[in-house]
């Protein structure tokens, strides 16, 4: 059985769900707790599956530009306005930015640099999964 970690990071957020039918159409924000579990079969030489730090910078980075941020549909008829109107946006190619569009992005992104990293970490580390929070109650989770 695997060992896992969890590194948590924290954004406030915002998003358009442009095929919503309800209130969630209109520009509205959420402070998102993203987790990011990652595992590995063996622990390395400091008894660890990798140290937080190295979570933090495969991922951290990638994980601020969500924040104060406005995630956006390319196919929204509103999408140039939104994009001419706010500064930092997040484009989602023809799809809603939903909190499990946003998880699997981030679990993608996680895996990619896992496995692109030249660290020794990333022979070993594999990424379990990403839970998105959009509220204390509410969340998303991708695997892969």
């Amino acid at each position: 059985m695997p060992y896992r970690i969890c590194k948590v990071f924290s954004v406030e957020n915002g998003h358009i769900l442009s095929k919503h039918p309800g209130k969630c159409r209109f520009p509205h924000g959420h402070s998102r707790r993203i987790e990011v579990v990652v595992e590995a079969d063996e622990l390395d030489a400091n008894d660890m599956v990798c140290d937080f730090k190295q979570v933090s910078a495969l991922i951290g980075g990638f994980i601020e530009t969500f924040d104060h941020a406005m995630c956006l549909n390319t196919a929204d008829a509103h999408y140039p306005l939104y994009r001419a109107a706010y500064e930092r946006v997040v484009a989602f190619e023809n799809q809603d930015p939903t909190s499990e569009l946003m998880a699997r992005r981030v679990f993608e992104k996680m895996k990619a640099e896992l496995e692109t990293s030249p660290e020794a970490v990333a022979r070993r580390v594999r990424v379990r999964r990403i839970r998105m929070h959009e509220t204390a109650t509410s969340w998303a989770e991708y695997e892969g």
